[in-house]
């Protein structure tokens, strides 16, 4: 199936080399706008209007607020429906699930699709859909923590799981550490189950991953990354000003806001899986995601609203340029592509920019 998916990709890339992206009409916000109704399809909010147009859980867990705040609360309930209902039918839990109704993983289990989906249910008040689908979830919470986490640290197991950048070969990273940490306040919130309830993670991802001027990324290695200076603040783990103002600042310092957010790395230090390497090089290494950097224009709204300005006019001059809201673009800011991939469009993250130039 996954290869199915590839090759999709690779007849959509050749398509956009001849054809180019759809474009739409009006300014950066209708242009938005339009995308968001487009990623609509009456059943659930898909990724994107490209070759990702399936549902993504990580994706639609970081639009879910936004979305909920533009007016498409109903959609937004429909689209959880629709996951739990092939989630519970299929009796498990994947990364995504395909055009056709199937569950897949990409590229393995990921510690952030439970908590992801119990988030959006809290965000969206879901309570019929939490009472209706109870035993599914307290399944999959139990689940969680059997194959995620290492009880005598509450970190996640040292071994490859897939993340936020799926391709990379990450143990231990700081991002799932923040994943792992958001669940457990939530389910605490929503009274569910909580096996995750004994962890501190507000002290656990700092005493972890903190060297006093950002967090690093991983247990192991102690470089910079945009993830793990984003998740702390985005999950609600870390709620310290100073701490926020440092990472900003370690971003800045290292650039990798620079031509525009954001950049997981400055330096392709990890190992990544082999046939990316050779089909799709550098593609969660130093390139611009705009995920991501939607995600760090979240926290930095609650620290500097003058910077947010200007990394919004960062965005807005993307859209403005290619009609579309862009996947994920190279290093100096031109869009990704190689022989056989071509950076996607049409993003369902563009409700995080409506939401944030509300």
């Amino acid at each position: 199936m996954l290869i199915k998916e590839a090759i999709a990709m690779f007849l959509r890339s050749i398509r956009v080399r001849r054809k180019g992206f759809n474009e739409y009409k009006g300014n950066h916000k209708q242009i938005c706008k339009q995308i968001v109704d487009n990623c609509w399809n009456n059943t659930y909010f898909k990724t994107s209007t490209g070759h990702f147009s399936a549902f993504y859980m990580r994706d639609f867990g970081m639009c879910t607020q936004a979305l909920i705040n533009l007016g498409y609360k109903e959609q937004v309930l429909k689209t959880l429906q629709f996951a739990l209902t092939i989630y519970s039918r299929e009796n498990k839990l994947t990364t995504t699930i395909t055009k056709d109704n199937k569950l897949i993983n990409i590229f393995t289990d990921s510690p952030d699709t439970l908590p992801f989906l119990i988030h959006s249910l809290k965000l969206a008040k879901a309570d019929e859909l939490i009472k209706v689908y109870k035993p599914f979830l307290e399944k999959e919470i139990m689940n969680y923590f059997n194959k995620f986490i290492e009880v005598k640290s509450g970190l996640i197991y040292p071994k490859y799981f897939s993340s936020i950048k799926d391709q990379a070969k990450r143990k231990t990273c700081c991002y799932d550490a923040c994943m792992a940490g958001m669940l457990r306040n939530d389910l605490e919130e929503l009274n569910l189950p909580n096996p995750l309830k004994q962890f501190d993670y507000k002290e656990i991802i700092k005493d972890s991953y903190w060297n006093g001027k950002y967090f690093e990324d991983t247990l192991f290695e102690n470089y910079i990354s945009g993830d793990a200076n984003v998740f702390p603040y985005w999950c609600g783990i870390i709620d310290d000003k100073k701490m926020l103002k440092q990472s900003i600042k370690a971003i800045k310092e290292k650039e990798l806001d620079y031509p525009f957010p954001l950049k997981y790395t400055i330096n392709r230090t990890h190992k990544f899986l082999l046939w990316s390497k050779l089909l799709s090089p550098n593609y969660e290494g130093t390139t611009i995601w705009a995920h991501l950097g939607l995600c760090y224009l979240d926290i930095v709204a609650k620290a500097d609203k003058k910077l947010l300005k200007k990394y919004l006019e960062m965005y807005k001059q993307q859209i403005d340029k290619h009609k579309t809201f862009l996947e994920v673009y190279k290093p100096n800011g031109d869009i990704y592509k190689t022989p056989f991939y071509i950076s996607d469009e049409g993003m369902l993250w563009a409700s995080k920019y409506l939401e944030l130039n509300k």
